[in-house]
């Protein structure tokens, strides 16, 4: 009897190839292959509370090495929440509205469209719409707000956008199904997670500089106590032999703040800054 649960156990449904929807400051898409060394091999339960783009969650659920039933992915910015459940349960209707986007693309449409009041929309493809579609046309698909909440990046100079990829918003929607996904704090898990459970941890990054600190996902933004939490939960969690991973960047107050932790030095190329010839490689360290 044992055996043939621990058969049905691992019976999931064919889910094709998918790939992040959106474009996410700090994804992890081409640094996939340097995490591999930190991702356990059988995963029980997996947890991505910053989720961002959901590079990693995308990767394992394409390998069908998380399954059905078994994946939490959260967030504190609501509009991302909400744009995920979107495409999990009505691709269509954020399909319906990209075209519209699409369609009225241009200068004076994006901002007015920036302008909105996108939190007072009761649907979440309305929100999904419009956060995809400012994701496609802003400058490097930047995701920038203010401390009143209000998205203030300017738009990109792009001649075609690809504002409405059908073919991976349905990819994305088939491997989403049949996912919890919630709008939470980060530590939400705390109490939940068992052993042989995987918790990969991508927050906002410390700033390399203070120039650098450009960016806020959020308008509660994301400091150093933050990351000092951040830091106790991971140490609880591999306590109780629950695996877990971070990536941060490569800054002396992570490396002593991880100092008791496993620390690998990886170069990721990275295309914020205006300008073309101060992008390039930056340091990031994967923490285990």
């Amino acid at each position: 009897m044992s055996a043939l649960l621990y058969q049905v156990k691992f019976v999931d449904r064919e889910i094709p190839a998918s790939k992040p929807f959106i474009k996410w400051v700090g994804g992890k898409r081409r640094v996939i292959p340097d995490l591999e060394y930190g991702i356990p091999r059988n995963i029980e339960h997996y947890y991505e509370p910053f989720v961002g783009g959901g590079a990693m969650f995308f990767h394992l659920r394409s390998q069908q090495r998380i399954l059905d039933h078994q994946i939490t992915l959260s967030d504190i910015n609501l509009r991302l929440i909400r744009t995920y459940k979107a495409i999990r349960d009505n691709v269509d209707g954020v399909i319906d509205r990209l075209e519209h986007h699409k369609s009225n693309h241009c200068k004076d449409y994006y901002y007015a469209v920036r302008d909105l009041q996108v939190d007072l929309y009761k649907e979440d493809v309305d929100v999904a719409a419009w956060f995809i579609y400012l994701n496609k046309t802003s400058f490097n698909g930047l995701y920038r707000v203010n401390k009143k909440n209000k998205f203030n990046a300017p738009i990109g100079s792009y001649k075609d956008p690809n504002i409405c990829d059908e073919e991976t918003l349905r990819c994305a929607s088939s491997a989403l199904q049949n996912v919890r996904i919630i709008h939470k704090f980060f530590d939400h898990m705390r109490h939940e997670a068992r052993e042989g459970d995987f918790v990969y941890f991508d927050p906002p990054y410390v700033p390399v500089s203070v120039t650098s600190n450009f960016t806020s996902y959020t308008n509660q933004g994301f400091g150093a106590l933050e990351q000092t939490i951040l830091r106790d939960l991971a140490s609880d969690l591999k306590v109780r032999n629950i695996n877990v991973m971070l990536s941060n960047s490569d800054h002396p107050y992570v490396n002593e703040l991880y100092q008791d932790f496993d620390i690998q030095n990886i170069k990721v190329g990275r295309a914020i800054n205006s300008k073309g010839s101060k992008r390039g490689k930056v340091g990031e360290v994967v923490i285990t």
